[in-house]
């Protein structure tokens, strides 16, 4: 009998992966699983894809595969593109090959990311040599976008270039096994960045225990601290001391915009401390305990412990978990939340510079905790907010941005969008890519339009893509539009609600044919009035405004904006009524107002919210751009009935609700503040489900789509959504991408992609 056994049988297979595998670890990740599992072949980046040549026992090759999606780095989302059996090439080990150099790079630029649990691990045992270093990091968790100052991402080009590595640090980063295999932030105490800490009138001190522990104290005395991190400086405090965050509130200034907090990561699932203080569905459990690490807004439930000054008259916090070692080692100290709001001016980016923000923010920060990496561009945090089901983003920001997506077409030729004018991001768009930028700012203050032409310039330079086409904003009055029209390109002008509504569609490309309510504050419509209140019928590159609001004269024009009380006048002076809430000196304003002087005519839902936020007593000034309808949503109930709003084409063809109706209402003294909010929200949506209603009636089926400013309003959105979906439309609300002018650049890569096919 012969007894001897078998060689397994030998096979050998060729991957290809796409998807996010360039600079999160994954060629190391295929190194290890073929290692442990005895296989031997080749792992190589190939326009921006991963090459596998594998090859051993069958059973083995069949488990690499398996665990090759299953078990893939945290950060990486690989999608298997190809799977070929191939030739066995009887190789002895498995390499790192180096790129072809016949391959032309495609380039995907890295987010910013949180610190990975084992690096936390290690940050909190005693006898890791880095134990309590505030910048640790592996290939699974560290700052990426922020760092890096040239493609390829190698050490070279980043910010760390001037920290040479140690014996220990250059031994991890050259072994393939190590997790810090080509980390190119790898650092330790020995080698790495320093934490410098300046209260000023007193002697600097580096070191970063030293460093540290002084700034502990100081946030412990009730100190306002600016604390540098990936993206730019917070401005710390501690979230439950009164005077400290009315202190804070006064010199920033910031009287009544909420203030972002960080609460230590306690529990088992790291949200203990949160969910002592709000409700946390989930939703918002998954993206706050995830590498993002974003400002997540969350209803409250219990405030005792918080200053009443955080989020004054709102029932929801802006909550985040600590995302850099340098948080956590401050947080679990204090163990207690902290305010984190941005350390800028007004509607600036976030500051980034040691020296710049000693010098501009001297009058609210009382004490300085530096770092010597320097940042390279910045990135402030990302916000997002809990609608119908789902965490949607109001802000691009650290974790999320760069932002890619595919496009349901190929460019001819490479596109820069600008976007708007408030809450601005730009895109680069080329063949069937598209990349937007983080948050930028409103190009009003000089910081803001300097950041904005770098970022313009940056992701150009990043991408290793020229754009030969720009598209920007037709409202010849906006900050990129100017800027657009200085450039040497051929420029695409994109309406504003256009660009709206093409940002939605790009999400869903599979719908063919839209209705989209485009609610918002104010922008360039295409008979030269503001609109902002539209129903745009189509698609991408075809769109047709079909139903609007009853329009309205806003007196002062831009300055309604803040002053919410003018767009309340308007409505009253429109319907021929009084209003007591008119101020005492508005005579001759007025006067101007019936002989449409500086009083531009508007449909916009945006500012029948700011009126209906006046009208009722809530805020008549603002001190931040939608203070009025946040308030008002904030007091609004739910399940209120409407009031039916009038609904008629006017004489050019276009259907208009008109809210003269809601005017007695909202006035009425006899009912509550409350009540009604609820109803002015619920006759709103009523409003926008009967006009989808009249035009299925005329054009057939289409899906319906929710986008705008306006539509952040969680009561509303949610409102809309239920009842468009009960009349039986296919209803969306943006998931991806920021419904408010965040959206704008995208919607522009969209919008002009769709013109430019059709014209092919």
């Amino acid at each position: 009998m012969n007894t001897s056994t078998s060689p397994a049988p030998v096979s050998a297979r060729r991957l290809l992966l796409s998807g996010r595998v360039q600079g999160v670890g994954f060629r190391p990740f295929v190194y290890r699983l073929a290692h442990g599992l005895e296989l031997q072949g080749w792992v190589r980046n190939q326009r921006g894809k991963v090459a596998v040549h594998i090859e051993g026992p069958l059973m083995n090759v069949f488990e690499f595969r398996a665990r090759l999606l299953n078990e893939a780095p945290p950060l990486a989302r690989p999608q298997l593109e190809d799977d070929s059996v191939v030739e066995v090439q009887s190789l002895t080990d498995f390499t790192i090959l180096d790129s072809s150099e016949d391959d032309a790079p495609v380039i995907h630029v890295p987010p910013d990311w949180f610190t990975c649990d084992d690096c936390l691990r290690e940050l909190h045992t005693p006898t890791d040599r880095r134990y309590r270093y505030p910048f640790i990091n592996c290939t699974q968790c560290g700052p990426r976008y922020t760092l890096i100052r040239a493609l390829p991402y190698d050490r070279a080009n980043t910010s760390m270039a001037g920290f040479a590595l140690c014996p220990a640090c250059n031994k991890e980063y050259h072994d393939p096994l190590d997790r810090r295999y080509h980390a190119e932030p790898i650092a330790c105490p020995t080698c790495g960045p320093q934490l410098e800490w300046h209260f000023p009138g007193q002697t600097r001190v580096s070191g970063n225990e030293v460093a540290l522990d002084a700034a502990i104290a100081a946030l412990r005395r009730g100190a306002i601290v600016a604390v540098k991190g990936i993206g730019g400086y917070h401005l710390m405090c501690d979230a439950g001391a009164e005077t400290t965050v009315q202190r804070l509130r006064e010199s920033k200034p910031r009287p009544h915009k909420p203030l972002a907090l960080m609460f230590p990561a306690t529990g088992p699932d790291q949200l203990e401390a949160v969910r002592a203080v709000c409700q946390v569905d989930e939703a918002a459990a998954a993206l706050l305990t995830s590498p993002l690490r974003p400002i997540v807004l969350l209803p409250r439930h219990n405030g005792k412990t918080l200053s009443s000054a955080i989020a004054p008259r709102l029932y929801e916090l802006g909550v985040m978990l600590p995302y850099t070692p340098l948080h956590h080692l401050l947080l679990n100290a204090l163990g207690k939340p902290l305010v984190a709001t941005s350390a800028n001016i007004y509607g600036e980016p976030v500051i980034t510079d040691n020296r710049e923000v000693e010098q501009r923010l001297a009058h609210v920060a009382e004490a300085f905790l530096h770092h010597d990496r320097p940042i390279e561009r910045p990135a402030d945090d990302s916000v997002w907010r809990p609608i119908a089901g789902q965490v949607r983003p109001l802000r691009l920001g650290r974790g999320c941005a760069p932002l890619e997506f595919a496009l349901p077409f190929n460019l001819p030729r490479p596109l820069l969008a600008v976007g708007g004018h408030m809450k601005n991001t730009i895109a680069l768009a080329w063949d069937n890519r598209v990349v937007i930028s983080p948050h930028i700012g409103d190009l009003d203050a000089p910081r803001s339009f300097d950041v904005f032409a770098r970022t313009a310039a940056d992701l150009q330079q990043l991408y290793a893509v020229q754009a030969e086409l720009i598209a920007c904003d037709a409202h010849p009055g906006y900050g990129s539009s100017r800027w657009a029209a200085n450039q040497p390109l051929e420029r695409i002008e994109v309406f504003h609600h256009r660009a709206h509504a093409s940002a939605l569609a790009g999400e869903f490309p599979e719908e063919p044919r839209w209705l989209v309510f485009t609610w918002d504050g104010v922008g360039l419509g295409e008979d030269n009035t503001l609109w902002g209140g539209e129903a745009l019928y189509g698609a991408a590159g075809d769109w047709r405004r079909v139903a609007s609001m009853r329009p309205f004269h806003l007196p002062g024009g831009d300055k309604a904006g803040r002053q919410p009380w003018r767009a309340a006048a308007a409505l009253c002076w429109e319907c021929g009524q009084r209003w007591d809430g008119v101020p005492d000196d508005a005579v001759l304003l007025y006067q101007a107002w019936t002989q449409r002087l500086n009083s531009p005519a508007t449909s916009a839902v945006g500012r029948l919210f700011d009126a209906a936020a006046a009208l009722t007593g809530l805020v008549s000034e603002a001190s931040f751009e939608g203070q009025g309808p946040m308030y008002l949503e904030a007091c609004a109930t739910s399940g209120e009935t409407p009031i039916e709003l009038p609904l008629a084409s006017d004489e050019t063809g276009i259907l208009r609700s008109d809210w003269a109706p809601l005017l007695s209402l909202l006035r009425d003294k006899q009912q509550s503040v409350v009540q009604r909010a609820g109803i002015f929200h619920a006759s709103m949506a009523a409003a926008l489900v009967a006009q989808a209603g009249v035009v299925r009636q005329a054009r057939g089926e289409f899906a319906v789509g929710l986008t705008g400013g306006v539509f952040q309003n969680r009561l509303l959105a949610e409102r809309c959504l239920d009842e468009l979906r009960a009349a039986g439309f296919r209803a969306y609300l943006p998931a991806a991408v920021p419904c408010n002018d965040a959206g704008l650049s995208f919607g522009q890569v969209i919008e002009a992609g769709a013109g430019m096919a059709a014209t092919r």
